[in-house]
């Protein structure tokens, strides 16, 4: 982001609450550092919503399996809007990006890799 997301900022300081909670400051304190280095840069960057979403989830005690369905599960209305509205307008999406890697490739789990 080029100016702060105001809903980082809100999930910023539950992230620093819940590690105070917990005893467990080192993911905030990671999380904070990145984004402090990052906003030093000649182009800075600020975080998104989503940035200090892994450190809250972490001093919660969510497994890092289920970070991803969070997030989606948390997309899926905007998801289904987009198209509701891109049905309405009755248009094709065209994307403007195609997929080049390799396709059909065996699923190997994280504890393989």
């Amino acid at each position: 982001y080029k100016v702060l997301d105001p809903r980082a900022r809100i999930l910023k300081r539950f992230s620093e609450k819940a590690g105070k909670e917990s005893g467990n400051t080192k993911w905030f304190e990671m999380s904070d550092a990145i984004e402090k280095a990052m906003l030093e840069r000649d182009k800075p960057l600020y975080p998104n919503v989503d940035f200090y979403s892994a450190s809250t989830y972490y001093m919660m005690e969510l497994p890092p399996e289920v970070f991803t369905p969070i997030f989606a599960v948390s997309r899926v209305t905007g998801w289904a809007a987009h198209v509701i509205e891109q049905q309405s307008n009755n248009k094709l999406i065209r994307p403007k990006a195609h997929y080049i890697g390799e396709l059909d490739k065996p699923f190997k789990p994280i504890s393989e890799r």
